[in-house]
């Protein structure tokens, strides 16, 4: 199920997986679920993966009795939750000249999308993975989409998501864990390293020499080792991990690469994303 908040990128998402061979059906009534479930699950079908795309209706927590019942019936369902910023969705509705589905002629349009947003909120607490389109545009969302949709996953595996980014650009609003890397020694200090990134060899050899990085990485890497397998027995699909340091360019990129290159050794395939790291 793709679903989220009006002006997050839902026609998008069902674009993009109907590219991917996913069977798309939009604004599908809750009640109507199942029915559609049947028929793809049905001798003879050829019909494989279905994404139902879900808006804003009467009560959007009203899918979620319809998705239990599918869960019950031996259908593998994922939520997917499309999310962004108040004023993100304010500027999208601004330039496109749409109308919010739940803006009145004197209400504003904040007050439209808190509406919705509270509305959602049961819904989000149960997906599966939330993404937040909030500093992605329609390319980049694609992209996000195809490395995370783009090969099937197996039933007992699960999709780990990796995150760099800088905390004055802001904490992304997906991930599941966020690690501080604030506390290594910063390469910014250093002139010849500013200008670079954390992809540059020079940087991960200044980041990764520290004894403090070390101690870190080893321990993190037992932690994950610990909790990787456990979310996958509880039935997660989708793990978003997130490094942050000050800018986002240096240190937090190291780290998140080097854990990406340690999850691939525990046999996850990891999609790595560098929010912050030309900015």
């Amino acid at each position: 199920m793709v679903t989220g908040l009006s002006g997050a990128g839902r026609s998008q998402a069902a674009v993009t997986l109907e590219d991917l061979g996913w069977f798309i059906v939009d604004n599908l009534p809750a009640t109507l679920i199942p029915t559609i479930a049947d028929l793809a699950g049905a001798p003879g079908s050829s019909i494989g993966r279905v994404a139902l795309v879900v808006g804003r209706g009467p009560n959007p927590g009203d899918v979620l009795p319809a998705l239990v019942q599918l869960r019950a019936g031996g259908h593998r369902v994922r939520i997917l939750f499309l999310d962004a910023p108040t004023d993100v969705l304010v500027r999208r509705y601004s330039s496109s000249r749409r109308r919010h589905p739940l803006a009145d002629e004197a209400g504003a349009m904040t007050d439209a999308i808190e509406r919705e947003r509270l509305l959602f909120e049961p819904v989000k607490a149960e997906a599966d993975l939330v993404v937040d389109t909030g500093d992605l545009n329609v390319n980049q969302l694609r992209d996000r989409l195809m490395a995370l949709f783009g090969a099937e996953v197996p039933a007992p595996g699960m999709q780990a998501s990796i995150t760099s980014f800088g905390y004055k650009h802001g904490l992304p609003l997906d991930a599941d864990m966020v690690v501080d890397c604030r506390f290594l020694p910063n390469p910014y200090w250093d002139e010849n390293l500013r200008p670079r990134s954390g992809l540059d060899t020079e940087v991960r050899t200044f980041v990764m020499r520290q004894d403090v990085t070390a101690d870190f990485l080893g321990q993190l890497d037992a932690l994950l080792t610990l909790l990787l397998p456990a979310y996958v027995r509880e039935g997660k699909s989708y793990f978003s991990l997130a490094f942050g340091c000050t800018g986002g360019q240096h240190r937090s990129v190291v780290v998140a690469e080097e854990i990406a290159r340690r999850l691939r050794q525990h046999g996850y395939q990891p999609v790595v994303v560098h929010r912050d790291v030309d900015k």
